[in-house]
């Protein structure tokens, strides 16, 4: 039964046990509070009765003492007896009105004969019921006994037991009544918690522009409740924000393999083309034979370079253990010199100026020489496919606190301001038509983004009428 019980009450709502609490508690505290108030009640009337029996044998004493027996009569119900105590015995004078279990009565006699102060006790006479007895010498040898009934005290206890059952049960009903609403109120922002909740559960969390757009609102509750409330609202807003990253992710994987198809497509399927070729007579005469096999190892070679660009970016995010960088201490200057003397060695139609400043030659940085070289390169490529025969080229090597810039200058159009945020994605080509006559695979901007932040530095663009600006910062300090 107290297990089925126990059982119900944890299943129950927190309201509904709070309330239960709530109740048993003030149970206990009313328990306490009437049995302290019923027993002081008691021992007040006690005391006022023996108070009042006090001054009753005064008179008594006198009277027995003028006449050996009490010859007033007593109050109504009181017994009064005066006992001749001598060695163990107490004999009752006569005549006394006494009930007939008198022996308590003679018993306190006895006691008061070896005792300095007056007696009092309370006992249970047969027949009549509990009484309260009082004994006093009257002169040595000589004891008077009063008895009083304790009938009007106890009637008077159980009378202010009844009231305080009475009160304290309709106050713990409507403790336990208006408690359960008011704590129904209080716990209303968890239910609402709650319910925002299962409205979060219920909402399809797979779609890809999935926005949570349940909050939990309201100011009740207390400042626990609202410290509640916020942390949830600040959960819902982080789980919005990893869904939108997720979101970008799933649309940036999307986009990626689209990509990767359709440039891995074209050098496939012209591998396939030549392939066939081969199949007829005319092909396998020795011109068209090495000419065929030139393209098939051109388209090879490209689908090489678009594969190694990919792997690359793969180690670079995946943030592999064993980097795929080589640190070695290496002369910045230099590197770009040997970029720019191999620029205008495939591109001497581009005039292109290379600034050392005074101070950023002195210094070595740490980094892989070939990774920033390929930075290099893609930049100052980057200018030539986009920019018209004849456009100048300036690439400038400065140093900063703590770190060293090279900037990558050309005049020509420049980027269109909608396409600047997307520069350096991957794939992404400025040339909407896709076409491969002045550009490539749209990674070498990613490339060389993704190497410039391995080694620590960042790359930005600046764009201003007449200049496109490539600046890439490395840190001096790299380990």
């Amino acid at each position: 039964m107290i297990r089925r019980w126990w059982r119900a009450y944890r299943g129950s709502r927190l309201g509904t046990r709070l309330a239960l609490g709530l109740g048993v508690l003030s149970l206990v505290v009313f328990a306490v509070v009437g049995t302290v108030l019923t027993t002081y009640m008691r021992e007040y009337l006690e005391r006022q009765l023996a108070d009042q029996m006090k001054l009753v044998q005064v008179v008594q004493s006198k009277d027995a003492a003028a006449h050996g027996t009490v010859e007033r009569k007593p109050y109504y119900g009181w017994y009064t007896a005066v006992y001749d105590v001598s060695g163990g015995s107490a004999d009752l004078r006569t005549p006394a009105e006494v009930p007939a279990d008198s022996g308590a009565l003679a018993a306190l006699a006895r006691t008061m004969a070896r005792s300095d102060e007056d007696l009092t006790r309370t006992v249970r006479i047969g027949g009549h019921g509990p009484y309260l007895l009082r004994a006093c010498e009257v002169e040595p040898g000589v004891v008077l006994v009063s008895a009083a009934p304790l009938g009007d005290v106890e009637d008077t206890v159980e009378q202010l037991i009844t009231v305080q059952v009475v009160v304290f049960g309709l106050a713990l009903a409507a403790l336990v009544v208006f408690g359960r609403r008011m704590l129904r109120r209080g716990l209303k922002p968890l239910s609402d918690m709650a319910s925002t909740a299962h409205g979060i559960a219920s909402h399809d969390l797979t779609e890809s522009a999935a926005r949570l757009s349940l909050r939990a609102d309201g100011r009740d509750g207390g400042q626990e409740v609202a410290e509640l409330r916020t942390a949830f609202n600040t959960m819902l807003e982080h789980i919005d924000a990893s869904l939108a990253v997720r979101a970008r992710a799933e649309q940036r994987l999307r986009r990626f393999v689209a990509d990767a198809s359709h440039e891995l497509r074209t050098p496939l399927m012209s591998v396939r083309g030549y392939a066939d070729l081969f199949q007829y007579a005319p092909a396998n005469a020795p011109g068209e034979r090495e000419r065929h096999l030139a393209r098939l190892r051109a388209e090879a070679a490209r689908m090489g370079a678009l594969l190694d660009d990919l792997l690359l970016l793969a180690r670079l995010d995946a943030d592999e253990v064993e980097a795929p960088l080589r640190w070695e201490e290496a002369d910045l200057a230099e590197l770009v010199r040997q970029a720019a003397e191999a620029f205008r060695a495939a591109r001497p139609d581009r005039p292109l100026t290379v600034t050392v400043a005074s101070g950023a030659q002195a210094p070595l940085l740490r980094l892989d020489p070939q990774r920033i070289r390929q930075v290099l390169d893609n930049l100052l490529t980057n200018t030539a496919v986009h920019t018209p025969p004849g456009t100048k080229v300036a690439v400038t090597v400065s140093g900063a606190p703590g770190a060293a810039r090279v900037s990558v200058a050309d005049t020509g159009p420049g980027v269109p301001a909608a396409d600047r945020d997307r520069i350096f994605d991957r794939f992404y080509r400025v040339d909407k038509a896709r076409s491969r006559d002045r550009g490539g695979s749209g990674l070498g901007l990613s490339v060389a983004a993704s190497l410039v932040r391995a080694h620590g530095g960042t790359i930005e663009l600046a764009d201003e009428p007449g200049a496109t600006v490539f600046t890439v910062t490395l840190p001096a300090g790299r380990r």
